[in-house]
């Protein structure tokens, strides 16, 4: 077997990889029958001579390179797709993304197998590779930037701009924050846990849901709340995750005791078509409303956070929501709502999102494209064949590329 790592073609540039140079040289070493070369770039924030340093081969192009597997990160321009070889990436298509039908109406018709990272799932249906991690950690952190940036406070750079998480944290642990702050947290997936890991290494003070509704602190501290404890049965009874998975419609929001008391809301939360919306335009025109600054890490756009009405970009990450108008204002007015709604937030710090991706890479993803699919988990990832078909799974996407 032949594996190229391919040059991410996405614009805006993305500065991540799939694998880093000692994940490559270590994947060698595992399995020495197995050829590895790495596309050229000027876009990855690791650079080419890294890799040529772990003996890792840098080829100009993977054109004719006659690779069996090319490994990237997001999706590969039309143009750059090279058929009839198996692609393993984030497409985005198989939620029927109207702006990715053509990627995938390509794919098919370049006779290409795509394995999409995000449909690898063990048997219980739970994913065992992404960048969620990151992107909380990424998000909580513009959370705070936010905040300064809204007050006149403090300028944190840009994640982006820092060496590696080690360097963002040191600019975040070196500013002040109101001494009665209070953050809440939704999520405890990924995402959400990544946000938390960012807050607790600040050392911000956790504080149960009770406590940060009822009590005051002299101090910044943050609660993270689980599904539960921001929707209820709408007939009173006790809330029960199964009954929320099979029908989210009996079930109305209760987060607007926590925007009476917050001051930053961090969105890390998985939110499923049908779930309640947390809240409403109609809630941020409430006088009891409190919180100023909105980090939408999911970013459902026109979704459970009324305020997101389009993604931000880490060039320009923030707007403003003005809820008596219901549409955007300058980011710092006083009498809006600063929103942060990233969508690609593992990128601003690439090196340490693609050491974390790659160390799942190397532990649940090479060893079944190489060894053997157990449970049939890359199978299960297969979007389309190489004989040029959508995968019996998917077939529910004929419509969608047929219409691209």
């Amino acid at each position: 077997m032949k594996i190229g790592v391919v040059r991410e073609g996405k614009v805006p540039p993305d500065q991540r990889v799939p694998l880093t140079p000692a994940q490559c040289a270590e994947l060698k070493r595992l399995y020495p029958e197995v050829e590895l070369v790495v596309e050229a770039s000027e876009v990855r924030r690791i650079t080419d001579d890294e890799y040529r340093e772990e003996g890792i081969e840098v080829v100009d192009t993977l054109v004719g390179a006659d690779c069996d597997v090319l490994l990237g990160v997001k999706e590969v321009p039309l143009d750059q797709l090279i058929p009839d070889t198996t692609y393993l990436f984030f497409s985005h298509t198989y939620k029927l993304q109207p702006y990715n039908a053509k990627l995938l109406r390509t794919v098919v018709d370049k006779h290409i197998r795509l394995i999409d990272y995000e449909l690898i799932k063990r048997a219980s249906g739970k994913r065992v590779i992404g960048f969620g991690r990151w992107a909380g950690i990424v998000g909580a952190y513009n959370a705070l930037r936010a905040w300064g940036l809204r007050h006149g406070t403090f300028a944190l750079p840009r994640a982006i701009e820092c060496e590696d998480m080690k360097d963002m944290l040191g600019h975040a642990k070196a500013v002040d924050l109101p001494s009665d702050m209070k953050i809440v947290l939704t999520g405890g997936g990924r995402v959400g846990m990544g946000a938390h890991e960012l807050l607790t290494a600040l050392g911000l003070r956790e504080v149960h849901a009770d406590a940060f509704l009822k009590e005051d602190f002299n101090e910044a501290v943050f609660t993270r709340l689980d599904v539960g404890q921001y929707n209820a049965r709408r007939d009173g009874r006790a809330f029960e995750m199964s009954h929320f998975i099979a029908d989210p419609t009996e079930f109305k929001s209760t987060f607007m005791r926590y925007a009476e008391v917050a001051d930053l809301y961090i969105a890390g939360h998985y939110w499923a078509e049908g779930s309640p919306f947390l809240f409403t335009r109609d809630d941020m025109k409430q006088e009891s409303w409190r919180v100023k600054v909105v980090a939408d890490v999911s970013c459902d756009i026109d979704g459970p956070v009324a305020c997101t009405i389009r993604p931000s970009t880490i060039a320009d990450p923030l707007y403003g929501y003005a809820p008596s108008t219901e549409s955007e204002c300058a980011f710092n007015d006083p009498k809006g709502i600063t929103v942060m709604a990233v969508d690609n937030l593992p990128c601003e710090l690439p090196r340490d999102a693609s050491l974390g991706f790659g160390k799942e890479m190397m532990a649940h993803v090479i060893p079944l494209l190489i060894g053997g699919d157990r449970d049939n988990m890359i199978t299960n990832a297969t979007e389309t064949t190489l004989s040029g078909e959508l995968a019996p799974k998917y077939r529910y996407l004929q419509d969608y590329i047929e219409q691209a």
